[in-house]
């Protein structure tokens, strides 16, 4: 517990020292909520995605500027789960901040039937948005790569139909589902459908990122884990 603790703390504060990072978590999902401000469940689906993109990508840069490091921690005695679960504490803490932040002025600024779950389908997106950075920036040789395969998930998700079939394949299918519960009511959407779909996704994409860090430390034969 104390080395996956270190690790988060490792990993909040090198974000810390990114501006950049940074501002990109608090203006992209501004930029794309202001684009639709005038449509309330367009508004607060495009701030939620806008928030998806930027928490994603943060996971994605931390993921491939830790490859140097990570190693190193490894031999010092890091188990790869100490790296995986620290980081990604980290970066979901960050994220949740974010979320609450537009959680705020979503509710502020929006008429909305339920508070909560706005407040509920933000902090989901950041649940699903760290593990899908992560697995981009363990499975792709440089950010650049990630970043053009993310703007592609994200793409597809605003121009895809939500009712159609393939789009509960896209990783933030569940965004549409909660919104339209928050802001219409039960009768057009279904906040259980939307959340079992985003702990499900977020769940596999956890599982699957976990496992590629693992087999890539491991398949270092001369590293020895203590």
């Amino acid at each position: 517990m104390t080395r996956t603790l270190r690790m988060a703390e490792m990993t909040l504060r090198e974000l810390l020292r990114r501006r950049g990072v940074l501002g990109l978590l608090l203006l992209v999902p501004l930029v794309f909520y202001l684009g639709r401000h005038d449509q309330a469940g367009q508004a607060i689906r495009f701030a939620s995605l806008g928030v998806g993109f930027a928490v994603s990508t943060a996971a994605l840069f931390s993921a491939v500027g830790s490859r140097e490091i990570e190693p190193r921690l490894a031999l010092s005695g890091f188990r790869p789960q100490h790296l995986y679960i620290g980081r990604t504490l980290a970066l979901i803490t960050a994220g949740l901040l974010i979320s609450a932040l537009y959680s705020v002025v979503v509710i502020v600024d929006q008429d909305v039937q339920s508070p909560q779950a706005v407040v509920l389908e933000l902090a989901l997106t950041t649940v699903v948005a760290v593990p899908l950075g992560l697995l981009l920036g363990l499975v792709v040789p440089r950010d650049l790569e990630g970043s053009l395969l993310l703007i592609s998930v994200i793409g597809a998700q605003m121009v895809i139909d939500p009712a159609k079939d393939s789009a509960r394949l896209l990783p933030f299918w569940s965004t549409r589902e909660i919104i339209t519960y928050a802001v219409d009511g039960s009768a057009s959407g279904s906040l259980a459908s939307g959340t079992t779909h985003a702990i499900v996704v977020a769940g596999l994409l956890i599982l699957a990122s976990g496992a590629v860090m693992s087999a890539r430390l491991r398949r270092r034969a001369h590293m020895q884990f203590v």
